[in-house]
């Protein structure tokens, strides 16, 4: 292969992962030396996860002990911050050992060469995880960046006393779900079903992956932007024709007044993922015992797909000194069932290793769904019909243009589709500013 920019040899080493396509095999940038040193090995790790260094701790009194890998935790901030200071550190040739890493930022970091192929270490890994999670960290390739962590299959919320009030059936498909909202609404105008937030990518980003959505691909050595693809169009134009209709609220989440709506019943369903009795904890206190969670609507009544919203990895640096102990570590924390145990209890994640998901730290349902003592089976059987992704190497712009051009139009009731254009024109032009190759 060519000796070419590491951001062009990012499309040679990884190709995005997308419905139905064909992958490219890896070349170059795998780490055969796995520049380990001989004798025991002290590693760093970069992490958000609370109750992450008691997790460690089983680590290092056992496994680690006995292989003399000690492993020592250093929190941090997650999402983009902490990806900034990842490349910061790795320009610098200062980065940890290992990181975690959310499955939108590996292609970033692999683009930056900022972190290292651990095929050659992750054993028998892959059969721990299903293989739409499995293909987020591999990236299309031969290669493995990192190590699944934790998932956010989406999933459908609804205040289960309330539907019963209003007269109203959980929807099957997108098409009930808008004909639920008029429903609501001509029952009780002041009530909404939900709302439309621009506030937060990751739930259009979820929604559009379940709709077969493929925002990044490859044509040859050439990446290929499709966020305005016809998948994604299709969940524009539904969302901004309910909410210029005025069926869903257009007010963004996480806001006073969006707990508020949840708290005393003004909006009675929540699109979100498995993560989300934690917010309701917090955002609607008053309603524990009275919300439910089925399957997302589908496009068809004939599919059953979710998208994924949120979720992370666990990454070895190409900085580390002893990426074979970093990858053994790795490879530990997120397919062994004591490790898996302690981060389901301490770190409060829902695991993606799927035997993980039925094991006992889930065999009761989370207190506020204390009505619903099939919440993780169903949460379990959901996460095994996650879409695969399409992440690329600009997310970050991406998702920022999101918040930007859909936050206008949620708030103006303004054609969504518009928007979408806009997000994809600047995702383009900044690949393009970065040094990529982008197909027309």
């Amino acid at each position: 292969m060519p000796n070419i920019t590491k951001h062009r040899r990012f499309v040679a080493t990884a190709v995005a992962v997308t419905l139905g396509a064909t992958t490219l095999a890896a070349c170059g940038g795998s780490d055969d030396d796995s520049g380990d040193r001989s004798g025991p090995a002290k590693l760093t790790y970069w992490t958000w996860t609370p109750g992450m260094d008691k997790v460690v701790d089983l680590w290092n009194k056992g496994p680690g002990k006995e292989q003399q890998i000690t492993v020592t935790v250093k929190k941090q901030a997650s999402g983009d911050t902490l990806v900034t200071k990842i490349l910061t550190a790795h320009k610098a040739g200062k980065g940890p050992d290992l990181v975690q890493a959310e499955y939108q930022a590996l292609p970033t970091l692999v683009s930056n060469d900022a972190v290292a192929d651990i095929a050659g270490d992750a054993g028998d890994a892959k059969g721990k995880f299903a293989d739409g999670v499995w293909q987020q960290t591999t990236l299309g390739s031969d290669a493995v960046y990192a190590i699944p962590q934790d998932i956010g299959p989406m999933m459908f919320y609804y205040r289960e006393d309330l539907f019963k009030k209003y007269g109203l059936t959980v929807p099957k498909t997108w098409e009930e779900f808008a004909e639920t909202a008029r429903k609501l609404k001509k029952e009780d105008p002041d009530v909404d079903l939900t709302t439309f937030s621009a506030n937060d990518s990751g739930l259009f980003a979820g929604l559009a992956q379940q709709a077969g959505a493929e925002w990044w691909t490859t044509q040859g050595q050439k990446w290929k932007v499709g966020i305005d693809d016809a998948a994604t169009q299709r969940v524009a134009d539904f969302w901004g024709g309910l909410v210029k209709e005025g069926a869903v609220d257009n007010q963004p989440m996480y806001t006073p007044a969006w707990n508020k709506a949840l708290n005393t019943g003004k909006q009675i369903a929540w699109v979100s993922a498995v993560w989300a009795p934690g917010t309701l904890t917090t955002a609607a206190p008053d309603t524990q015992g009275k919300w439910k969670v089925a399957p997302l609507p589908q496009w068809s009544s004939s599919e059953n797909v979710t998208g994924s919203w949120g979720g992370s990895s666990t990454a070895v640096t190409t900085d580390s000194k002893n990426k074979g102990a970093a990858a053994k570590f790795a490879t530990w924390l997120n397919t062994d069932p004591k490790a898996l145990t302690a981060l389901a209890k301490e770190g409060g994640i829902y695991p993606a290793a799927t035997t993980a998901q039925t094991s006992d730290a889930f065999a009761e349902p989370p207190a506020f769904f204390s009505n619903q003592a099939d919440f993780y089976t169903t949460a379990s059987e959901i996460a095994k019909t996650t879409a695969p992704s399409a992440w690329g190497p600009n997310v970050n712009v991406a998702y920022t243009t999101f918040k930007d051009a859909f936050g206008a139009a949620a708030k103006n009731k303004s054609d969504f589709g518009a928007a979408l254009k806009t997000m994809q024109d600047d995702t383009v032009a900044d690949m393009k500013k970065q040094g990529f190759e982008v197909a027309e």
